[in-house]
């Protein structure tokens, strides 16, 4: 099965399932910022009121909970291994006042769920997500069957791309492939580790245009995140930089870009 074919299978029969408060963190390639993002992001989220969760979809390659400096108690493989329903997985982090479900870095017998296991695991999160105000989803980088089932419920897609020409061209694939799979899907542009905003809007510029000439599609831009070196001492000592470093230029860019999605 192709990446096409398999990308449309995933999104069959969820449509109904759809949920708006479920936002899926996705990036065409690794080394983007994509997990950070997604923490601060839910940070940002629960920092404005909204009762958030963190759901770490790199299954096997998980790393939440290390960002964090978390030892849970219970994650993903217990769920998987029938020990513990999804929503006795949470874990609460008081610090950022929002809750998590860790996956389990290393775990390949997590990364090759069989397709069952990892559609009745989607299901649960889209069962979830009517006790919270916001669900963010911490995808694996690329399109592989992982990522591809638990974006088909997401309300919102966020991909998260730097100026680097091959971040840009794999952001592209996976707007290609999730726009084919899904017209209506709504597809949003993160500009992580611009050198400034002018030049964030450069290459968010090159991917629309991208995407209108080959796509016919024009996917929003979600925000553009400053380099900041705050952000590299937050991840050092696994503290979310919204509390490390909470009057940074990257912290400030991630508040304004939750305003905006909660703005509508």
């Amino acid at each position: 099965m192709n990446d096409l074919s398999a990308m449309m299978a995933a999104s069959a029969n969820v449509t109904p399932l759809r949920q708006r408060n479920i936002l899926a963190v996705a990036s065409g390639k690794g080394g983007v910022g994509k997990t950070f993002f997604s923490i601060s992001l839910t940070h940002a989220l629960s920092k404005l009121g909204r009762k958030t969760l963190l759901f770490d979809g790199d299954l096997g390659l998980a790393n939440v909970d290390i960002q964090l400096g978390l030892m849970p108690k219970r994650d993903l493989g217990q769920v998987i291994d029938g020990m513990v329903t999804l929503a006795g997985s949470t874990t609460r982090y008081n610090e950022g006042g929002f809750d998590i479900i860790a996956g389990r870095s290393g775990s390949g017998s997590l990364a090759n769920l069989p397709p069952a296991k990892l559609t009745q695991l989607r299901n649960d999160l889209t069962d979830l997500a009517r006790s919270y105000d916001n669900i963010v989803i911490d995808l694996g980088a690329g399109v592989d069957r992982n990522v591809r089932t638990f974006t088909a419920p997401a309300g919102i897609s966020l991909v998260v791309t730097t100026d680097e020409p091959t971040s840009i061209t794999d952001a592209y694939a996976f707007l290609k492939l999730s726009y084919q799979a899904n017209p209506m899907a709504d597809l949003r542009i993160v500009v992580n580790m611009a050198q400034t905003r002018a030049e964030g809007d450069k290459t968010y510029e090159t991917l629309l245009a991208a995407c209108r000439k080959f796509l016919g599609k024009s996917p929003q831009l979600a925000g553009i995140i400053r380099r900041d070196m705050k952000v590299r001492e937050s991840i050092k000592t696994q503290t979310p930089l919204l509390v490390r470093s909470p009057t940074s230029d990257a912290a400030h860019d991630i508040m304004a870009l939750a305003q905006k999605l909660t703005a509508g």
